[in-house]
């Protein structure tokens, strides 16, 4: 098994635990602009071709909960507060919707089978007691991995920023600290962040090469997203423009890539939306895996998955999330955080109309209620 454990960063949960939907802030972040090497500055409030709705959502930014945000609706963008609609962020778990695709690309070259024991690749790394989990359970969260082990945090002190983890060891410890027994493997849908790191893991045992050289070659370069990022492990920084970010009075802009195949990439709005337009319109899947990208197990969701926002399962195979916006209508898309940055893109699945949100909360809090209101009013008319 080719494991790479020094250069291999590792992919756990968001600014919060893996149990969460990536949407969680950070306690206690404050956010100013770094528009590229020189003085702070405040972005313009005004738009081009934002709806009412949204425009009026940006136009109460910044206020006691978010220092700024960048909203880029149907291709067009714009940002609130001290920050441009062209910053790049960190978008925590928006990285799994990469990370399916590049499975589900191995899929369809026949190099991964959906329905084959994630074990029978990564032998050293999942237990016997995990031995029947699949790959199309890790892809939807069924797989029933226990929770993750924890990872560098602000309660851990000045410094904690810069603390890395190592996938394998990682996972190995997530094992060995689980509890009780099990769900059976396809019987309830549980978000969880070590699925992808299980994933990455695997794309590179498949392929034999970094898992960050199969996103370049498999994604990054054919959509030309040159703002789009996973960096090496130890390489803290972010390209400019971006936020600057304080967690507790600490500047934690620069921050250890740790989060990797699950949360560790970087982008911008125009890439994220580039990316995302490609796979819904098929551009990065053959037909029979572009089906998966939208299916949603017929499964119960866990008492613990929050993300569901208490219904039934929500995540689909390509590592989507299905959120209802009215009668019969969904929308779909994914949400990710690192401290500092809440983001997320969301699209009807016909793309009649798609946004891309990165919100910078400066106290600490729940992003979710601006989260939903974003959404809503950026994909109803």
């Amino acid at each position: 098994m080719r494991l790479r454990l020094a250069a291999t960063t590792l992919a756990l949960a968001t600014a919060v635990t893996a149990v969460t939907a990536g949407t969680v802030g950070s306690a206690g972040a404050a956010v100013t602009a770094h528009p590229g090497g020189g003085a702070p500055a405040t972005a313009p409030r005004a738009s081009v071709g934002l709806n009412p709705a949204l425009q009026d959502i940006l136009d109460r930014m910044p206020d006691d909960q978010f220092a700024g945000a960048v909203v880029r609706r149907d291709g067009r963008g714009a940002a609130a507060g001290p920050v441009t609609p062209d910053a790049h962020f960190r978008i925590g778990s928006v990285t799994k919707t990469f990370t399916h695709t590049i499975v589900l690309q191995l899929v369809a070259e026949r190099r991964i089978a959906l329905d084959a024991p994630a074990r029978s690749y990564l032998p050293e790394v999942i237990p016997a007691a995990y031995g029947q989990v699949t790959i199309r359970q890790l892809l939807d969260h069924t797989s029933g991995l226990p929770r993750p082990a924890r990872t560098p945090s602000p309660t851990d002190g000045p410094g904690w920023q810069f603390g890395s983890a190592d996938p394998v060891h990682t996972l190995r410890e997530s094992f060995a600290s689980a509890t009780g027994e099990p769900p059976a493997p396809g019987s309830e849908q549980q978000y969880n962040g070590l699925n992808s790191l299980v994933l990455g893991l695997l794309v590179e045992e498949v392929t034999g090469r970094p898992f960050g050289h199969e996103l370049e070659r498999r994604i990054i370069r054919p959509l030309g997203l040159r703002h789009t990022s996973l960096p090496a492990a130890g390489d803290l920084r972010i390209p400019s423009p971006h936020a600057t970010v304080y967690v507790d009075g600490l500047d934690v802009t620069e921050q250890s890539p740790y989060p990797w195949a699950e949360g560790g990439m970087i982008s911008t709005a125009a890439d994220l939306d580039r990316f995302f337009t490609a796979l819904f319109r098929g551009r990065l899947l053959p037909p029979a895996q572009q089906k998966l990208v939208f299916d949603v197990p017929n499964v119960k969701s866990a008492a613990g998955n929050k993300n569901c926002f208490g219904g039934p399962a929500c995540f689909s195979v390509g590592g989507l999330m299905r959120y209802k916006l009215g009668d019969q209508q969904y929308a779909w898309g994914k949400t990710g955080s690192r401290p500092g940055w809440d983001n997320g893109f969301f699209a009807t699945k016909d793309l009649r109309h798609r946004v891309v949100y990165s919100l910078n909360q400066k106290v600490n809090g729940d992003p979710l209620p601006r989260i939903r209101e974003v959404v809503v009013a950026a994909l109803t008319d």
